[in-house]
Formats: structure tokens, sequence, C-alpha cells
């Protein structure tokens, strides 16, 4: 395949994409959708964390969102950038294995890069450790933005980790898990299918692009993510946000802390930010679902132009 080495790897499927191009397209989209959902994604990580006021008191979910926007609008550009350096990071990190293992399954179990639900649950739980550190870094960065008005630096949370060994940078670990399952099986697997239906059942009829049909997708497939995976956001946010060289929050006391907020606050503060989860669902979802698609036409292009693959039309 051009100036590529002649591998199983670099050879072009019957989809019209190796498994390198395929691998690639992903990441890529990984990339865009992180710059793009970073402000949102700072946004309802403090109003999840805010759930608490400096002395330990549950605080209503309203006065929450308050204290989150007060941070946004006192340093916008600091707030909306925050941990956008680990997760870019992390594109490498926590994408190469998570999508490694996610089209590596899918290619043995015979589904030629299109991915299915035994190759998410493989993905979700052996990603997991490679996934968890970078995570951490990204959460530790903003948990201290009400008291300092600043982000952590990097090498202070490393230093910081380091002095325990490396053990806190694997806080969260379990709720990660099922909340990389809901999103594998959900995002990566699902939205796909059903952006298909919708080109094939709706854009037909309407000459809708495939940008929009993507759009009315993520739009179906992300409140049902979010209710499934906001509690488990909620752990994770609880567990990686206190203090690292204090003393570390378990998944048991976890749960007791969202339960507690469920009895002061009732559903509101369980689902603490769900409606700023929604909005960044639709928004993640596109926006890495259409990257990935852009780059894999443009791959299959190239493919085409290379006499690498014939479409099944052309045959």
């Amino acid at each position: 395949m051009g100036l590529l080495p002649d591998t199983e790897y670099f050879q072009v499927k019957k989809n019209g994409l190796s498994q390198f191009q395929n691998m690639s397209a992903y990441l890529g989209g990984s990339c865009f959708q992180t710059i793009i959902d970073n402000p949102v994604t700072a946004y309802r990580q403090m109003v999840q964390q805010f759930a608490k006021d400096l002395k330990g008191n549950a605080v209503d979910p309203k006065i929450a969102s308050q204290e989150a926007k007060a941070i946004f609008y006192k340093a916008p550009v600091s707030a909306s950038l925050s941990g956008l350096g680990p997760r870019l990071v992390g594109v490498g990190f926590k994408r190469v294995p998570k999508f490694g293992i996610l089209l590596g399954l899918s290619y043995l179990l015979g589904e030629d890069g299109e991915v299915g639900a035994a190759a998410a649950m493989g993905a979700s739980i052996g990603s997991a450790p490679f996934i968890n550190p970078i995570r951490m870094i990204e959460k530790q960065q903003r948990a201290f933005f009400k008291e300092t008005g600043a982000i952590k630096p990097i090498s202070e949370i490393v230093r910081e980790a380091a002095a325990k060994n490396f053990t806190p940078l694997f806080r969260g670990t379990v709720p990660l898990i099922g909340h990389s399952l809901a999103s594998a099986l959900l995002g990566l697997v699902g939205q796909p299918k059903l952006q298909k239906w919708v080109k094939e059942e709706v854009g037909a009829k309407t000459q809708l692009s495939g940008f929009v049909t993507g759009l009315i997708a993520s739009s179906v497939v992300s409140p049902i993510y979010v209710f499934v995976t906001n509690p488990l956001s909620r752990l994770e946010v609880i567990m990686q946000t206190s203090k690292i060289d204090g003393k570390a929050i378990g998944v048991i006391e976890a749960c007791k802390e969202v339960a507690n907020d469920s009895k002061k606050f009732g559903l509101r503060g369980v689902f603490r930010g769900q409606g700023i989860g929604i909005a960044k669902a639709i928004l993640s979802l596109t926006m890495f679902h259409q990257g990935r698609i852009w780059l894999g036409d443009a791959f299959k292009e190239y493919n085409i132009k290379n006499g690498d693959f014939v479409p099944a039309e052309e045959k």
C-alpha cells in the first residue's frame, strides 16, 4: 500500500481501510472531539465537584452551578483550557490502548473494523489501567480552582503521586470501567449503527448531510448514555478530586456520599450535571464520529486513487 510496508496491519480490507488507517481515523476524531468539548467537560466537572463546600457540607445543585459559572466568568480562558493538555496527551496514552484493543478484537472476531459489543466490552476492561491515570491528572488540575484560582501544575500532581508510589493515579478505576463500557457500547457501537439507519431512512429522503444525521443519532443516544453514566461520573469525580497527599475515598464511601446527596436534594443530587452532560455527550459524540468519518473518507479516497481499493459498485 504505497510507501508503507506490505504487512497485514497496513493492508486495505474490504471496508476500504487498513487497520492502521482505521486506528488513525479514530485517534484523529478523538483529538478533534477533545479540543472542541474541553470547556464543557471542565464546567461539568466543577458542577459535580462543587456538590460540597470547602467545609464538606452538601450544597444545593443550583448553588454549585452558580459557583462553576463564577469561575468561568472570572477566568474564562484558564477554566476552558484546564485539563486540555493531559487530555490531548491522553489521546495517545488512553485512546491507543482503548482503540487498539477495540479495533484489534473487532478484526479478530471477523468484524473487519465494524465494532461490536464483545470488542467494546474487552476494550473497556483492558484499557482502564491506561486511561485512569490520565483522567486522575486531568481532574486534579481543576480540583482546586475555587481555592487557588489557577490550574494545578502537572509536575506537582505527579510529584505528589510519586510520594505514594503512584497508587493515587488509579483512584476511580472501578467506576471508570463501568463508564467506559457504557461509552463504548452506546457511543462507539450504538451511535454509528443508529447514524447509518438515520442516513438510510431519513437522509435519503431529505438529503440531510452526514453531519446532520450524525447529530440526530447523537441526540438520540446521548440522553440514554448520560442517564447511565452520570452517577458513575459522580463517583469518579468524588474519588479523583480529593487531595492526593490526603486520605483516599473508596468506592463505598463515594456511593454513600451520593446517597446522602440524594437524601437531601432528591434526584437533583444524584444527577448533578445531567443537563450539561447531555449537551456534552451530543457535542462529543458528533465531533468524534464526524472527525473519524472525515479522516476515514480521506483515507478511502487515497486508497481508491492508489488502486488499493475498488468500491463494490465499480466492480
